[in-house]
């Protein structure tokens, strides 16, 4: 498969750190409303819970999605490869676990208070499946972050050594 020239990676770089930013960026927003907006009635904790949907729907997801398709293209067009590098391991491993999570875990309690907020108003202030998937988001919303967090650090660093290649011949 043909690499990148000098010019292709710096646009794909490019590409990659806005999506970065999306993805990043759009969790720091969510845990920011998560955190700090303190609705008093069931009016604005539906619009609270919207925000954060909205947030979700239209930053973090497409950040990630982004992150995983840019991936690929380096891994194919690019030396980096998929597996060359520990730390590229790392962030594949990281990447697709934060996305399945997302998916099938912090999604579903995401939408699920949109709709719990939009039905019971003021009642959903103290409904026990709300404030579990607020409790849920929140734990694992930061979890996620943090996350986010560690490949940054190894996107920089590129800690560890690069994956040794072994011939078998003549062992």
């Amino acid at each position: 498969m043909p690499k990148l020239k000098k010019q292709g990676l710096k646009i794909l770089k490019m590409i990659h750190l806005f999506f970065v930013v999306m993805w990043i960026g759009g969790a720091i927003a969510l845990l920011t409303v998560l955190f700090f907006v303190q609705p008093e009635s069931g009016d604005e904790l539906f619009m609270k819970s919207r925000i954060i949907q909205l947030i979700d729907d239209f930053i973090i997801i497409p950040g990630a999605m982004g992150n995983l398709l840019i991936g690929i293209v380096y891994g194919v067009w690019t030396g980096f490869g998929f597996f060359k590098h520990h730390w590229i391991t790392v962030k594949w491993v990281l990447t697709v676990a934060q996305i399945l999570f997302g998916t099938f875990f912090l999604g579903p309690w995401v939408n699920g208070n949109v709709k719990l907020a939009n039905t019971l108003r003021e009642h959903a202030f103290s409904n026990d499946v709300f404030q579990y998937n607020f409790q849920q988001s929140a734990v694992w919303g930061t979890v996620q972050m943090l996350l986010l967090l560690v490949m940054l650090i190894l996107s920089v660093q590129k800690p560890w050594s690069r994956v040794v290649k072994r011939n078998n011949i003549g062992n």
